[in-house]
């Protein structure tokens, strides 16, 4: 009886294909806006969470100045901190396997004919260590280039494609601005960061070389600690604060000149913003449900009045109430549910292409593809029981006499 049912239901709908169309496009539009918008969501999340962890695993992030509108943005007024800091803080925190200095410059990269403006970048080996980002081609730096400050360099993917293509730089010579700097390695890709930044596009350089020849000061604009495995990154991180307000002679009643931030809580930051947006987003794509259920039972009430001497004679020749019902319901369900199978596709289908233009990770979650579509019938059920049941209380007397 029910694939009966549904035989006349799947009839009717094609017996009018464009306007059957037009009735599921709004849940087909509100189903994929909604898997569309999760899906990359979901994957945006996830590059969050992975850009921050490229940066290694219990990793703090010190600059001088309060925290201001942006992560780890900080005051002018300030006092930087020095290359002793980094050294005290390695020496006086027992949480704390190293740290490590790290200060930056935009300058122009040029080899023979090929020049590019890139991020010049001072540190030394604790850098790569702590942030776990290898050398792979070449070497890092010496004791003795640290030392000296002698003017080598290790490049990014980045910069390496674009001034050598993809040629062994190592041994090679650029200049940056008016500096000779010898090649001696080159990083590991890491690839666009969330942040809308290339990760390798950068230059690193020793620290005193990037001091004294690039920078012209002693100051340490940010350094990276990495905590040791197994040991608390809160506790690193109030003793790290407890030690800056000691050596910066910070007062009891004053506030903090620099800022402490961990990379967990600021994952977790961004993964919750994100999330948010999400969720908004989502909840305006859903609306588009709500529409496409008001089209679905404005064009069943439309087939009630179309069909009503249809109704008179199936009521007429012993057709029960509750059969009638049962048929306009599976009309109604049934368009949800292909509105909700096509929207499934579209949304998938939009969701790879906007994962691939955003560089994120295309992540589909079979929960919330199978709660669009359950929604879908719900939608189905709901704004289709009104002109279902419209149809079945109808007279069949006046039914037969409608023209």
């Amino acid at each position: 009886m029910i694939w009966e049912t549904v035989r006349l239901a799947v009839k009717a709908i094609f017996r009018n294909a464009l306007r059957s169309f037009l009735t599921v496009l709004g849940i087909v539009i509100g189903v994929a806006a909604v898997i569309a918008m999760v899906t990359v969501g979901q994957g945006s999340s996830k590059q969050v969470t992975a850009d921050v962890e490229s940066l290694g695993a219990n990793v703090l992030m010190i600059r001088p100045g309060r925290r201001a509108m942006g992560p780890g943005s900080s005051s002018a007024q300030a006092r930087p901190f020095d290359l002793k800091d980094v050294d005290h803080i390695i020496e006086a925190v027992p949480e704390v396997e190293t740290a490590a200095p790290l200060g930056g410059r935009s300058l122009t990269a040029v080899y023979g004919n090929e020049n590019y403006a890139t991020q010049v970048q001072g540190t030394d080996n604790r850098y790569f260590h702590a942030t776990d980002w290898p050398v792979v081609m070449g070497r890092p730096f010496t004791a003795s280039e640290e030392r000296s400050g002698r003017p080598v360099c290790i490049l990014g993917e980045t910069v390496r494609t674009e001034l050598f293509g993809y040629s062994d730089p190592v041994g090679e010579t650029i200049r940056l601005g008016t500096l000779s700097c010898d090649v001696v390695g080159v990083l590991e890709a890491k690839g666009a960061s969330s942040f809308g930044t290339d990760q390798d596009d950068v230059v690193m350089m020793p620290m005193r070389a990037f001091q004294r020849r690039i920078a012209g000061n002693t100051n340490v604009a940010t350094i990276f600690v990495s905590v040791r495995d197994g040991a608390s990154t809160d506790d690193a991180k109030l003793e790290i604060e407890y030690l800056l307000r000691d050596m910066r002679r910070i007062g009891p009643e004053e506030e903090d000149d620099f800022n402490v931030m961990d990379m967990k809580q600021l994952a977790s930051m961004l993964t919750g913003i994100n999330d948010v947006l999400t969720g908004l987003l989502s909840a305006v794509a859903a609306v588009s449900l709500l529409v496409g259920g008001i089209g679905i039972m404005n064009i069943m009430l439309v087939s009630v009045t179309e069909r009503t001497r249809e109704i008179g004679i199936r009521l007429a020749v012993g057709a029960q109430a509750r059969q009638v019902l049962m048929q306009f319901l599976v009309e109604a369900v049934v368009l949800s549910l292909l509105g909700g199978v096509l929207g499934i596709a579209l949304g998938l289908a939009l969701a790879a292409v906007g994962a691939n233009m955003l560089s994120v990770p295309f992540t589909p979650d079979p929960l919330v593809v199978l709660m669009a579509f359950g929604f879908s019938a719900v939608v189905g059920v709901v704004f289709g029981f009104f002109p279902a049941r419209r149809a079945a209380r109808l007279d069949p007397i006046e039914a037969l006499r409608h023209q």
